[in-house]
Parts: structure tokens; sequence; C-alpha cells
């Protein structure tokens, strides 16, 4: 089958796929009907029979995730090239094992590329995909409480932080360390109340990226006659820190293995990519922030193969930047304004701090008290020690003191005694 008619079977079978208007792969019963090289699945097959030495066509057809039909059609042409022999039936099964050929053949193309898992799905079918899936949600005060019913924040920062994930565009948290941005990032997913599909591996001139990261993607038990290439799962939340280096952010191709693993804003996509600490990575900012001015701009992302090839790839995932430093410090205004909503997080009041700690007793078991939340405070504030109340404050304060009296076989109490001696450990002198 020639490169133009399978792209124009890809094509007419995502018509399909968005009958109803949402995104549903069907499961596909023939291998012109897979969008995908006949080469990849035949060295597929191939490689995991090698590893098994004797399998079943039903157990070829599971872990390779392609139809009974599908893999039927394969096991018939990889016979009629005398590569693989039937040694027998269970029940109604073929008992497969390689031909002294097809072993040579299917050690050849292991030691190419060790990738012996789900098969691929072809570029364009993952791109559109990601398109079609694009986040489409409506959000007002009241829903954005019951997002962050954990966080105590108040109506002016909720007020910012509304609009900023209603233009579904990047967001820029900032401020003052300790006050909850990371908290704040990481719940920004439970915005997303619906599911996506998200294929297992692509392929693209002949080689395979894997996308699926069973860290990263949650995935969920799939409907009936879905094509079991993709996995349903929880739209992703890919968070990294200061360990992210400029490696991450392009195809890494294992040598030794001989395929590639997708970087993680392509894990991220119809998802969330919450980069912390921005600004502390190995990486610079700057290099970043120009390395990303065309995806952010455009929605599409150029990955290079080590061939050279670049492909298009596309970048549709809500990017959250939280850093402590001043965003004039780490980007130029050119880059600034790209990035539209920028939302500050700043040091917390006397009210929030109260409710705070009350929360964390609650959920502790200690009694709490406003007379115990003022003396915390004021000792926080006295002496030195700090100049604003952080909203991190009340929780690292009640596990010192748990661990006071746990260390002395009581139960914690907010009395002034425990209260200084867990301020006194937590502060430096």
């Amino acid at each position: 089958m020639s490169a133009a008619s399978v792209f124009e079977t890809a094509s007419s079978q995502s018509r399909e796929r968005l009958a109803g208007g949402r995104f549903f792969p069907k499961c596909p019963e023939r291998v012109s009907e897979l969008g995908v090289s006949q080469n990849s699945l035949v060295n597929l097959m191939l490689k995991m029979t090698l590893l098994e030495g004797e399998t079943q066509l039903s157990a070829l057809s599971d872990r390779l995730k392609l139809h009974p039909g599908v893999c039927s059609q394969i096991f018939q042409h990889l016979r009629k090239e005398q590569y693989i022999e039937v040694k027998g039936m269970q029940g109604n099964d073929y008992v497969l094992t390689l031909s002294a050929t097809g072993r040579a053949v299917a050690q050849e193309r292991y030691r190419i590329s060790q990738y012996v898992g789900p098969a691929p799905v072809a570029l364009d079918a993952y791109t559109e995909a990601v398109r079609v899936q694009t986040a489409r949600y409506k959000i007002n005060r009241a829903r954005l409480r019951e997002v962050f019913f954990d966080l105590v924040l108040t109506d002016e920062t909720l007020d910012q932080l509304g609009p900023a994930v209603l233009s579904n565009s990047q967001i820029f948290l900032y401020g003052s360390t300790g006050n909850g941005k990371t908290s704040i990032a990481e719940r920004l997913v439970r915005v997303f109340r619906d599911e996506i599909f998200l294929p297992y591996a692509v392929e693209v001139d002949g080689q395979i990226i894997q996308i699926y990261d069973s860290v990263m993607h949650n995935a969920l038990e799939a409907p009936d006659g879905v094509d079991p290439r993709w996995l349903r799962c929880r739209r992703p939340c890919v968070a990294v820190g200061g360990e992210m280096v400029q490696e991450m952010l392009e195809l890494q191709f294992e040598s030794s293995l001989g395929y590639y693993t997708a970087p993680l804003q392509m894990k991220a996509n119809n998802g969330l990519f919450i980069i912390d600490d921005f600004g502390r990575q190995m990486i610079n900012p700057r290099d970043l922030l120009n390395r990303w001015i065309v995806p952010l701009d455009r929605g599409v992302d150029f990955l290079t193969l080590r061939t050279g090839v670049k492909i298009p790839v596309p970048f549709e995932t809500l990017v959250v930047f939280s850093t402590n430093l001043d965003p004039r410090q780490l980007a130029d205004e050119a880059f600034l304004r790209r990035i539209q909503n920028k939302v500050k997080i700043d040091a917390i009041s006397p009210r929030v701090f109260d409710e705070i700690l009350r929360r964390i007793c609650e959920s502790e078991g200690i009694r709490w008290t406003e007379e115990a939340s003022e003396k915390i405070r004021q000792r926080c504030l006295s002496d030195g020690r700090s100049q604003v109340l952080r909203a991190c404050y009340p929780r690292d304060v009640v596990l010192i003191l748990k661990n006071i009296a746990e260390y002395e076989g009581r139960p914690p109490h907010l009395d002034d005694a425990d209260i200084d001696r867990a301020v006194n450990l937590y502060f430096a002198r």
C-alpha cells in the first residue's frame, strides 16, 4: 500500500471516529485500516514471538493490542514467508513458534530496535486526536472553589485564577516562597472533568516514539469497541522542578534499545504541564523560553529525529510556570507578553492563616483555639523570624508540634510551651 493511500485511509477513519462529536478510536479489523507500515507490525510480531519462544495467536493479539483479525493477517503473511511455524492447536487457537529463518530475522530486528509492546498509531492520527481532544470547559467562582476545596484562597486570588484558566493559555504563578503556588498549580488539573484517549506509541518515518508513561498517565477501563492501541485515561498532569534539563524537552533516543521516548511536553498533551521553581533548573530560563516561543504561539512543536529529520507534533498543554523569582528577571518583555496570565500569590492575611491552621488541626485531631492561633502568628512574626505570614507556616509548625508530642509519648496540644518549642525549632536563629 502506498503512503498516500495509507494516509487517505487514516483520514477517513478519523472522520468516522468523530461521529457524535467526541473522539473515539474504533478498533480496526484489517491491516490496511491501521495507518502504519506493515513492516512495523511484522517486526513487532517477530520480536514478540522471539521473546516468548512459543506462544498463541490470541496472546500476540492481547500484547500487541491488535484485533484478532489483524493478527491473523500478519500471521498468515509470516507463515507464507516461512518465518513462523504452527506447532499445534490449543482449542481453536494456533500455537506458534519461529522457524530457524524467522529466528534469525527476528534477532536482527530485535538488535535494531528492542521495542516490543503495543502496536503504534500513525503520527497523523495522534496529531488529529490531540487537536480534537483540546480541553474545553466552563468555570466560575463556585466551580473554582470546588477545585480548590482543600486550600484556603481568597476571592481575590480566585478571581485572578478564574479568567486565567478560562483563557486555556499559559499561566505564570509568581510570588514569595511558601504561599501555595505549587499547591495551586497541582490542583488545576481538577478543572478537567473528562477523559482522553492516548496512544501507547506513535510511528513516524519507520521510527517508534513511546508516549505512554505509567507514572504520568492514569489509565482507566476502556469501553467496548475501542482500538486497544489507545488508552483511555485522565487528562495528564506532568510536573517537573529543578531536575529538568534541556534533554527532557527533546525526543530521547535510547541507543541501547533502538526507539524514542516522548519529551515531557508531548506526554502532557491535552493536560497540564507544571514547571515548578522556574528559574532554578539546570536549563537557562531564557534558553527554555526561546525554545518554546513557537510552540506556545502556534500550538506546534518541532522535534528532531537522530537522522536530522524534523517532525511537527502538537503542543496542546496548559503550561503553568511557578516561581518565587521576579518574572522580569527570567524573561524579556517580548516573551512575557506571550504569557498573558500572570497571577501573583501574595503572603496571607491573619484570617487566612487562622483558617489554614484550624483545618490542619481538625484533620490531625488537635484542639484549635483562636488564642493559640494568635500566639503562633505572633511568634512567627516576632524576633525577626519573618516579616510576613506564609501559607506553609501552620502546616509546618503543627508537624513539629506532633513530633514533639510523639517524642515525649503524649498527645499534641497547642499550649504556649509547645508553640514556643515548635516555632524555635522551625525558624533559624
